[in-house]
């Protein structure tokens, strides 16, 4: 593991539209949280923070699917987003986008990379 990745979790702990995974994005006990979810046998990762409200996704601890497992739901004002993207296409900050964290996944072992890049832009459509 190189020196600007870390653990997020064991590969087998994300299971294809299941729950996801909560990690501190800092060391601090108000450092910002972000999660992680397979779907399609991919693993994406996010800043657990709504575009609108600026609210914690997940409806309960790990829970960010809907119940079809197709889209990341705001619990806040349901808004949903797509999963490979973190685009919302559907509520309140319908165009805008949740922020990307690079990950990669080797050896059993989901990592985070420090050098994360926006998935998409605001307004950008799918």
């Amino acid at each position: 593991m190189a020196a600007h990745e870390r653990l997020i979790c064991a590969s087998a702990a994300l299971a294809d539209g299941g729950p996801g995974v909560r990690f501190a994005l800092g060391a601090d006990e108000w450092a910002a949280v972000g999660f992680a979810i397979r779907y399609f046998g991919t693993v994406y990762a996010y800043v657990n923070r709504c575009p609108h409200a600026g609210t914690e996704l997940d409806w309960q601890h790990g829970e960010f699917f809907e119940e079809s497992g197709l889209y990341l739901v705001c619990a806040t004002h349901g808004a949903l987003f797509l999963p490979p993207t973190g685009l919302c296409v559907a509520g309140p900050c319908k165009g805008a986008c949740l922020r990307s964290l690079r990950t990669r996944e080797e050896n059993g072992r989901v990592l985070l990379v420090n050098d994360s890049e926006p998935a998409c832009a605001p307004d950008e459509t799918p």
